[in-house]
């Protein structure tokens, strides 16, 4: 017989669960509706983040090049030590191939003492030592057995710096990874705000750029252009035959450059080599603190972390490598913040 029974009705509590949940989910809804047009940033917003993030990307872009340039030279020194060690393996093996002709013509002119042939191993010191054996050699042998001594403390020595070397270099690796990881990081996200703009938004701060970048290059050529010597004269005129190239973390040219791979590239065509970073060029000649004192040619550092250097280039102007999707181009000094000028 079938069953009557009135089906089972939820509880209010529940009823109460799915209707506050429902009515949550419809404002939730209706919340994220009306965010929606307001999470769209303005262009000047954009740019804004988008600066700063070039920033914090030549930041540590400037990291990234001191630790490529540490590791270029930790390669060469470890490159040196082991052809040093090489070379004085042999030293050695000839050194021990002398003492055992030696102990040969003492063997053949009346027997080899029992002590040379202790010296004949590997590790003589111990013998050296002990006065007693060095009475039963010749002078001739006792030199020899000196020199053995002293080129295994020599090598032994390289070895461990060799050891030591090999260690930072490893560090060095790590740094660099992790500071490519953050230039990386950087850009992408500032690709990202860039890719929210409209088409028209986009032209729109390229052509502001532009436009600031020429006024930039009018300004220069109507200001005073004495220079700091000859040779920096010679490393402004090199910069600028680099206008409009593009930068790129990491590159010192000439298809590419960052700040620091532009000012040393410019400086090398006249002659002059300087450090390879902003933070270590801040430290390569006599600084100069006030603009008014500042020569065409002239480092110019900015930032307070020294993460930034161009060249100066008369009347307020500076000529320098900006950041990613920039070009090398003309500037003035006050829209970024100036520390001091270098002049080498």
């Amino acid at each position: 017989m079938a069953s009557h029974r009135r089906p089972k009705q939820p509880s209010r509590a529940r009823v109460t669960v799915l209707t506050t949940a429902a009515a949550a989910a419809v404002v939730l809804s209706a919340n994220a509706a009306n965010a929606a047009p307001s999470e769209k940033l303005s262009k000047g917003e954009v740019k804004a983040k988008v600066d700063k993030l070039y920033e914090e990307a030549e930041q540590a872009t400037e990291k990234l090049d001191g630790a490529q340039e540490k590791q270029q030279k930790l390669q060469k020194e470890i490159s040196t030590i082991q052809d040093n060690v090489a070379r004085g393996q042999e030293d050695l093996n000839k050194l021990r191939d002398s003492l055992g002709s030696l102990a040969t013509a003492q063997y053949r002119s009346g027997g080899i003492d029992p002590s040379v042939q202790l010296f004949l191993s590997s590790n003589p010191d111990d013998y050296l030592d002990k006065a007693s054996t060095l009475d039963q050699l010749s002078s001739q042998q006792v030199e020899a057995l000196k020199k053995i001594q002293d080129k295994q403390r020599e090598l032994a020595q390289e070895r461990a710096e060799a050891s030591d070397k090999l260690k930072d270099l490893s560090a060095t690796r790590a740094e660099l990874a992790k500071q490519k990881t953050a230039v990386q990081g950087k850009l992408a996200d500032a690709q990202k705000l860039l890719n929210t703009l409209t088409a028209k938004e986009k032209a729109a701060l390229d052509q502001e750029q532009a436009q600031a970048a020429s006024r930039a290059s009018s300004r220069v050529n109507l200001g005073n252009t004495g220079s700091a010597s000859s040779r920096a004269a010679a490393a402004f005129a090199a910069a600028q035959t680099q206008l409009g190239k593009p930068y790129v973390y990491g590159a010192t040219g000439t298809a590419s450059y960052d700040c620091s791979g532009l000012t040393s590239w410019a400086y090398a065509q006249a002659g002059v080599t300087i450090p390879r970073t902003s933070e270590a060029q801040a430290n390569a000649g006599t600084r100069i603190y006030s603009e008014s004192d500042l020569k065409v040619g002239d480092l110019v550092i900015f930032y307070g972390d020294y993460h930034h250097v161009g060249l100066y280039a008369g009347n307020g102007q500076v000529l320098h490598a900006p950041h990613t999707g920039a070009v090398v181009r003309y500037e003035s000094i006050s829209d970024m913040t100036f520390e001091f000028g270098v002049r080498i």
